[in-house]
């Protein structure tokens, strides 16, 4: 496929993010005075904002919080997460060298849910910022994924139309926006897919290395 600019999702496409998501959550829990919960579980947590993520482990422990208890709870989260945001969090094998060889093609950018400067601080600290001319994250637009403003928003920044523009990502949120954006998409098999089998959420293709977008 010859396209004129690639789109990418962050979390469980470009890197994996859980661990460090899932040190951060516990941190939190611990604050709460609850127990932990397993890195599995916060896999099937991530790609929905942390909000979503702090109350699926609340839910998890069959404990409820007020609204401005989680609130503060997740301002905890966030302030942790920020602060050891690449400890252990690693791109996907053959990521780096895909980008490299990608990005000679066509203009490429990150298209993610997660807020834009945390999206900045992961790619700076993991070096691969240089790859991406745009990154559009929480904030950047009014909506986000899987409302196709986000993937629409980085075309244009990259001067290039949507329907020449190859979105990769993990999840049927990337899916969602990149149909109703109007551009192909591939998704990486093995990311955050909330535990739904990546070969059923309607993509071009599901790959199971990401040199195979060379």
């Amino acid at each position: 496929m010859s396209h004129k600019a690639y789109l990418f999702d962050l979390d469980g496409t470009l890197v994996d993010t859980a661990p460090d998501l899932s040190r951060a959550l516990n941190h939190t829990l611990a604050l709460a005075g609850l127990g932990d919960v397993d890195e599995s579980l916060t896999r099937h947590w991530v790609g929905h904002g942390v909000r979503a993520m702090l109350e699926a482990a609340f839910e998890h422990l069959g404990v409820r919080a007020g609204g401005r208890e989680m609130d503060d709870y997740q301002t905890l989260l966030v302030d942790h997460y920020a602060a050891h945001i690449a400890d252990h969090s690693l791109p996907y094998p053959t990521v780096v060298e895909t980008l490299t060889a990608l990005a000679a093609r066509a203009p490429m950018a990150v298209v993610t849910n997660k807020p834009t400067d945390l999206s900045n601080r992961l790619l700076d600290a993991l070096d691969l910022a240089r790859h991406f001319e745009v990154v559009v994250g929480r904030g950047s637009t009014a909506n986000f994924k899987p409302h196709p403003e986000p993937a629409l928003f980085a075309c244009d920044r990259l001067g290039a139309a949507i329907e020449h523009a190859l979105f990769i990502g993990d999840s049927e949120t990337d899916v969602l926006c990149a149909r109703a954006a109007g551009c192909d998409i591939v998704l990486y098999r093995y990311g955050y897919n909330h535990g739904r089998d990546p070969d059923h959420l309607g993509a071009d293709r599901v790959i199971d290395s990401f040199d195979a977008l060379v």
